[in-house]
C-alpha cells in the first residue's frame, strides 16, 4: 500500500495509529534533509546516520505531542538539531569529532550570484575558513545562516541568553570576515 500522495497530516495520523507503511513514507520524505542537517553539525557520516535514525525514533514515539504549531518538517528538524548538538558535545568531550564545515551561499558584493564555478570556488574558501572558527561560532552560524533559525530559537537550542546569542553570531560573522580577508591577502 503506497502513501506517496497522502498529505503529511493524514500520514502522521496513520503513524499514531501504528501503520508502519505510513512511518516508512514519512521517513522517505524527510530522511535526506535530516541526514544533511545532522551531518553539518556532527561531521561524521556514520554519526549523522545514527543521529538521524535516533531522531526519527524520538519523533515517532513523541508524535502525539506534535501540535501542528509549526510544520512537521520544522518540528523534526528541531529534534535532529538538538540530537546533533548533544552528540557533537558528547564527542567533543572525548576529543573525537570536530564541527562540520557549513555550506554557505556566497554572493558578489553587489548581491548577485556569480557564475557557478566561481561561486563554488568562493564557497569552498568560506567552508575552509569555517574550520578555523571557534566551535560556538560554527554552531551559531550554521543554525542562523544555514538552518534559518532566529536568535530566540538559537538561544534556546544552544542554552544561552538571547543577548549572548546575538553577540555570538555577530562576532562569528566578524571573525569569518576577518579570516576571509586575511586569507585573501596571502
Amino acid at each position: 500500500m503506497s502513501h506517496k500522495r497522502e498529505h503529511i497530516d493524514v500520514l502522521l495520523q496513520w503513524c499514531i495509529e501504528g501503520k508502519q507503511s505510513a512511518q516508512l513514507e514519512v521517513y522517505n520524505r524527510y530522511y535526506k534533509a535530516m541526514y544533511n542537517t545532522a551531518l553539518r553539525i556532527v561531521k561524521d557520516s556514520a554519526e549523522a546516520e545514527d543521529v538521524m535514525q535516533e531522531s526519527f525514533l524520538n519523533a515517532f514515539t513523541k508524535l502525539e505531542s506534535f501540535k501542528g504549531e509549526v510544520t512537521f518538517g520544522s518540528w523534526l528538524k528541531r529534534i535532529v538539531i538538538n540530537n546533533s548538538i548533544y552528540h557533537y558535545r558528547k564527542q567533543r568531550k572525548k576529543n573525537e569529532v570536530a564541527l562540520e564545515d557549513i555550506m554557505y551561499k556566497v554572493e558578489d558584493n553587489d548581491g548577485i550570484a556569480s557564475d557557478h564555478a566561481f561561486t563554488e570556488l568562493k564557497a569552498q574558501k568560506v567552508m575552509e575558513t569555517m574550520k578555523h572558527l571557534k566551535d560556538n561560532y560554527r554552531v551559531s552560524l550554521t543554525l542562523h545562516l544555514i538552518e534559518g533559525y532566529d536568535y530566540e530559537e538559537i538561544s534556546t537550542i544552544m542554552n544561552i541568553s538571547y543577548a549572548n546569542c546575538r553577540t555570538t553570531i555577530s562576532r562569528a560573522k566578524e571573525s569569518l570576515r576577518k579570516q576571509l580577508l586575511t586569507n585573501a591577502q596571502l
